[in-house]
């Protein structure tokens, strides 16, 4: 269990750790294609490369994957876990598709308290709106690809609620457009052919 001592406390606080993260750019090139069957474009692949790259190098490994298994969720979140060495399983879940934020609260609640930091990997509306409810900000509307973190002082998965969440960072891919560190180019180099694509 990762625990974290708090100076103003005299006892150790469990720390939640929560990843919003909404899909990379969805592939609109067949209008005939349903909604939930759509899958990625060339840019949303090479945005995972970035983002995955950042994660990776920043230590961060989820205990845990929550995907909607819309598609172009699904890619994503697959892509990801490869990006960052995440061997563990990923639940993929129609409830997260145009799901209202109380039901991603609802699904966090009932995850087992052996898992520290959990990702969630869905949609747009609802992630903007929980992000917002939790941190009790008001974070623009979420790019695809924006990872929102936010931690908890909580020891229960079913003890998180509105406000009660302390908000760690926020990316997203055009963060890195004019500027990358150079740990992450060094890693997309290896993989030629996702520099310079376009699309």
């Amino acid at each position: 269990m990762i625990v974290k001592q708090l100076k103003y406390r005299s006892k150790e606080i469990a720390i939640k750790t929560l990843y919003l993260i909404r899909h990379a750019k969805s592939d609109w090139s067949d209008g005939k294609i349903d909604d939930f069957e759509r899958g990625l474009r060339k840019k949303g692949y090479k945005d995972i490369q970035t983002m995955g790259s950042y994660l990776a190098l920043h230590g961060v490994r989820p205990d845990l994957i929550i995907s909607s298994s819309a598609l172009r969720a699904q890619l994503t979140a697959d892509e990801l876990a490869k990006r960052i060495d995440y061997a563990g399983k990923i639940h993929y879940m129609e409830e997260l598709y145009l799901s209202r934020p109380e039901r991603i609260l609802n699904i966090l609640a009932l995850q087992d308290d052996q898992h520290e930091s959990i990702f969630i990997v869905g949609h747009n509306p609802e992630l903007t709106i929980l992000a917002n409810k939790l941190v009790d900000n008001q974070l623009g509307k979420m790019p695809t690809l924006g990872i929102v973190k936010i931690e908890f002082d909580i020891e229960s998965w079913d003890q998180i609620d509105e406000g009660k969440g302390r908000f760690d960072f926020y990316i997203y891919p055009n963060q890195f457009r004019y500027y990358m560190p150079k740990q992450i180019r060094a890693v997309l180099h290896r993989d030629k052919s996702l520099l310079g694509e376009e699309g």
